[in-house]
């Protein structure tokens, strides 16, 4: 059996031994938030020709140079260009065309004036009336440039940038609706204990729902990845070694909740052992210190604790972790910051501990972290409750209300540094 290892050892372990998958071709709306596996060339320029950025008069510059409210400059509307029009007359000086946001601003033109500093003096500034200006524009101002953004055949989205939503539109602006992307891990989940039943179900005689396997296809689901709920499997090493034997062949990843231990009934660990190279029995965290990882058929296998709190900080940890290497990310810590606590907290425990918390900010502006008082790892509310997990380093130290600890935040992605 493998000895225990601090959870920097297998972190580390565990993404040297994961892979990234396959990549794949995936339409445009469903690569947000994923890892483009490739270069991403704009068709076009992007925009494709100098546009008004806003409602108003598109003039030559040198004609209102010298415009102020005391001496104003007038001149004649030639045309009016909306956006999706394009204006192939001739301008002469002293003339200006109203135009629209969007629209493409003549090619003589060199400045624009928005409409609400504008006095319209006859047909209310529309084509064939006059205008009035009383104030100089700057040269190319409210005018946005052809190529501003992007040129044609320029790389618009580097290989292994993460693609966002605004991303999306952007690359839709430069002609791409497909893109090379990592694929999605299948992960199936798989609840074990005899005492377990479906949720659809009301608990009698020292049963209750199998909440644990929802719990995590979220978290797998949330991480990225595409869950598959397993039947509940009964506590014997038969069933469970059938259980395994059946994902690895169609899963890229399992992930296992209870049996985690060294009891009479906790069998991941020596099933992992009989069907494949265990790598991982234990980590020195609360809670979640009976982690299970192993490789079975070149199929990474985790097995979870059985408490909630306990699965969802192994999970969290290491097998998030996990799934993102297998989706091609390069970032795999959640960020961290330091807050007070709000309380005292004591600790009777050598281990690593992991605080469900919340944080906030007082009326200083300072960040502070408020454990729940019942950190009970049998409980999911505490963690619904929470958005950071608040760390207490190895060692017996109690902290004092004051006392700055570093955070995990849980509601940030890991792309971004704080």
């Amino acid at each position: 059996m493998p000895e225990m290892l601090s959870l920097e050892e297998a972190q580390e372990l565990v993404l040297a031994k994961v892979g990234v998958l396959p990549t794949e071709k995936a339409s445009l709306l469903d690569v947000v938030g994923r890892v483009c596996a490739e270069e991403l060339v704009s068709d076009i320029d992007i925009a494709p020709f100098a546009h008004s950025a806003m409602d108003g008069f598109a003039v030559f510059e040198q004609d209102i140079r010298s415009a102020s409210a005391e001496a104003p400059v007038v001149l004649n509307v030639a045309a009016e260009i909306a956006a999706g029009d394009f204006y192939e007359g001739t301008l002469e000086h002293g003339q200006c065309v109203r135009i629209m946001t969007g629209a493409p601003v003549p090619a003589q033109l060199d400045a624009v004036v928005r409409y609400e500093v504008v006095e319209a003096l006859a047909n209310d500034g529309k084509s064939g009336g006059k205008v009035a200006f009383s104030a100089p524009a700057k040269n190319r101002s409210n005018i946005r440039e052809a190529g501003e953004e992007a040129k044609a055949g320029e790389v618009v989205v580097e290989k292994n940038e993460v693609i966002s939503s605004a991303g999306v539109g952007f690359l839709a602006g430069c002609g791409i609706l497909e893109v090379l992307t990592y694929a999605r891990p299948r992960v199936a989940v798989i609840s074990i204990g005899s005492e377990l039943v479906p949720p659809t179900e009301v608990p009698t005689g020292g049963k209750i729902r199998n909440s644990n396997s929802y719990a995590l296809a979220a978290c797998v689901q949330a991480a990225g990845g595409i869950p598959t709920i397993f039947p509940i499997v009964e506590d014997s090493h038969e069933a469970l070694k059938a259980a395994i034997q059946s994902a690895v062949p169609c899963y890229d990843c399992v992930v296992t909740s209870g049996g985690a231990s060294n009891g009479d009934y906790d069998f991941i660990k020596p099933v992992v052992e009989d069907l494949g190279e265990l790598f991982i029995s234990t980590v020195n965290i609360r809670p979640g210190k009976a982690q299970t990882f192993g490789i079975v058929e070149g199929v990474p296998v985790f097995g979870l604790p059985g408490n909630p709190a306990a699965a969802f900080v192994g999970f969290e940890m290491i097998v998030r972790q996990a799934l993102r290497k297998m989706q091609g990310y390069t970032h795999f810590e959640r960020p961290r910051l330091k807050a007070r606590l709000s309380r005292d907290v004591k600790k009777n425990d050598p281990r690593r501990i992991y605080l469900r918390s919340t944080l906030y900010k007082n009326e200083e502006g300072e960040y502070i972290v408020a454990p729940a008082k019942n950190q009970s790892s049998g409980l999911f509310g505490v963690i619904q409750r929470s958005n950071c997990m608040a760390i207490m380093p190895e060692g017996l130290e109690s902290r004092a209300a004051g006392s700055v600890i570093e955070c995990v935040l849980l509601d940030v992605a890991e792309e971004l540094s704080i």
